[in-house]
């Protein structure tokens, strides 16, 4: 059941216990129908209800310049989201490219439902959201099927092992249409060892890959999330580092010699060998 608190003359926050821990909805203090989404105090995503094409974390607004640049200005998207949160990136696409028609894929349905209740989707949006693994639901869409297709998937604050092998990324190929986009936020602080490996698992796969960050995280100097890129074309690099450089916490760009030489030499992981992200540290989230 969920339960409210009272803000000071303003709405209720919501918490709720759902499958991956208590679940939390925060009234935003400078939006008035803006939201918060934190699990077990992590925050996860925000949400304005006035502005759906707002994006406020770092990290959302770095995947929706992935979600502008994946076709023409205005074109509606066949999307994939794994992993749903609040379901900022669906409303995000919804809202920026009418017409467009996306699936998200999670795992967590009592989550889900507390989302769709309290923030509710607008009517004509062509959102499906499916209950289910985020790998099992992967493969249910159809080859060639997605134009874009986000992958955002923590459980405990960490994405699970069989979303970060080769195999795993063999099957995002195969639901891309040629030329599609997939985009990926990973979470890992020094010595960097899993963003490095996860470069070299999706390089396995597509030949053409981007990474944006906050340089702080790309130099080591802290835990946070980095945004991975990749296609079977060249990238629009330049527009993507120029938006990414204008952001209010502005991100780095790293792409050819210049991602080879980040990656280190790391070895691809597969499912034999592939594990979790790392947990994140105390005070990660202050």
């Amino acid at each position: 059941m969920a339960k409210s608190r009272r803000g000071r003359g303003g709405p209720e926050s919501v918490t709720e216990t759902v499958g991956g821990g208590v679940a939390e909805l925060r009234p935003d203090r400078d939006r008035p129908r803006g939201w918060t989404l934190l699990i077990d105090g992590a925050p996860q995503s925000h949400v304005d209800l006035d502005d759906p094409a707002y994006l406020e974390f770092s990290y959302q607004r770095r995947l929706g310049h992935i979600a502008d640049l994946a076709a023409p200005p205005g074109a509606p998207l066949r999307a994939v989201h794994l992993g749903g949160g609040a379901l900022t990136l669906a409303r995000y696409i919804a809202a920026t490219r009418p017409r467009s028609t996306q699936q998200v894929v999670e795992i967590d349905t009592p989550l889900v439902q507390l989302v769709r209740s309290r923030l509710p989707l607008e009517s004509g949006w062509r959102i499906r959201v499916r209950g289910a693994d985020a790998r099992a639901g992967l493969a249910r869409i159809p080859d060639g099927w997605a134009d874009l297709i986000i992958a955002d998937v923590f459980g405990g604050a960490r994405t699970p092992a069989h979303l970060t092998s080769t195999e795993f990324v063999a099957e995002v190929r195969r639901a891309l249409r040629p030329g599609g986009c997939y985009a990926a936020n990973l979470a890992d602080g020094p010595p960097l060892r899993f963003l490095r490996g996860q470069i070299a698992t999706v390089r396995t796969v597509f030949p053409e890959l981007a990474l944006t960050a906050d340089p702080a995280v790309l130099r080591g100097k802290r835990f946070g999330n980095a945004v991975l890129l990749a296609a079977d074309r060249e990238l629009p690099v330049a527009e993507l580092t120029r938006r990414a450089a204008g952001d209010p916490h502005a991100g780095r760009v790293e792409h050819g010699r210049g991602l080879l030489d980040f990656t280190g030499g790391a070895s691809p992981v597969t499912d034999a060998t592939a594990v979790a992200s790392p947990a994140p540290p105390d005070g990660a989230f202050d």
